[in-house]
């Protein structure tokens, strides 16, 4: 990857009418047909996508012959927010491959939303694995293994049967060979691969036959949104809002968003600033002409700064 400085900005912080900083990064925008339209910075990079890469995942749970559906199929795509819904469906997962939160391999955490963080921790509750994001992921690959007689114990190394599946899976769908392997936050083998690729391989989601393991993980990711994130996240926003879209976070601010009419775009803020992501994310959806009447966009691109327990600026899209 370049030097940052050397990336174009994509979101300025203003505070109090000055120009406080900047998050470089890069983005790539598809037409309909699947071509480049609009590229900033170096969309044909590897990086590692974090967990955009998970609805391929969910793919080789399918592809194991996990019977697995709806709400229950859209959390093993998920990044989940730890609500108590959520924690309810990876229970019922492992519990339908006999097993328990014990299983998981996922490293203790708080839920990734702040509301509920709080709630857990105002009532003395203490980090888990099962709170982790990632649990949904890893919940479906157990019990896939347990259908399959493979060894749970080692589910998470990149020679198991399961993540060969989960890298067959990424690369058909992003056409592109993974050219490096690293440890993602919940220990997962993570694969790199580049944003135009990412792109590509969520419009082929989209765009594959229904019943086949790519639209079904695309069908309940859509249809049960909240299961994918969160009441109060971005992606559960935007799938409600606009009908037929397929919209993906991953760790250090990677996006990737599909449309039902074949375009799409991914995005990778520089410096993996969580602040920089909304209004870049608002930015690039009205760039290809999508409207929310109901005001989504406009809170998804929201993000203000606060001095003295009032808003004096806010972080705003830069291209």
């Amino acid at each position: 990857m370049p030097q940052s400085s050397a990336l174009p900005v994509l979101a300025e912080v203003i505070r109090s009418g000055f120009v406080e900083g900047h998050h470089r990064g890069s983005l790539v925008q598809l037409a309909a047909d699947g071509s480049v339209e609009f590229a900033l910075g170096t969309p044909a990079a590897p990086l590692f996508p974090r967990s955009c890469a998970k609805p391929f995942q969910a793919v080789a749970t399918l592809r194991a012959g996990l019977a697995i559906e709806g709400e229950l199929l859209a959390l093993a795509a998920s990044s989940h927010s730890a609500e108590p819904f959520h924690r309810d469906a990876v229970r019922q997962i492992l519990a339908s491959a006999g097993l328990t939160e014990d299983a998981l391999q996922t490293p203790p955490d708080l839920p990734l939303d702040l509301v509920e963080a709080e709630a857990l921790l105002s009532g003395g509750g203490q980090r888990r694995p099962i709170m982790m994001d990632c649990s949904g992921k890893h919940a479906g690959w157990l019990a896939a293994c347990v259908a399959n007689g493979w060894d749970t114990a080692t589910y998470l190394d990149p020679a198991h049967p399961i993540q060969v599946l989960a890298r067959e899976a990424l690369e058909e769908a992003t056409g592109e060979t993974v050219t490096e392997v690293g440890t993602d936050g919940c220990g997962a083998p993570l694969l790199a691969v580049s944003l135009t690729g990412l792109a590509r391989g969520f419009r082929s989601l989209l765009a594959a036959e229904p019943g086949t393991p790519q639209r079904r993980v695309a069908d309940a990711m859509r249809a049960h949104p909240e299961y994918v994130a969160g009441s109060r996240r971005a992606d559960t926003w935007l799938m409600r809002a606009v009908p037929g879209s397929l919209s993906k976070m991953g760790a250090e601010a990677v996006q990737v968003v599909a449309l039902p009419d074949g375009r799409a775009f991914a995005f990778k803020i520089d410096d993996g600033a969580e602040r920089a992501r909304g209004p870049v994310l608002a930015e690039a959806l009205r760039r290809i002409g999508v409207e929310t009447p109901d005001g989504t966009i406009d809170r998804i691109g929201t993000e203000p700064l606060h001095g003295g327990g009032a808003v004096v600026g806010a972080v705003r899209a830069a291209f």
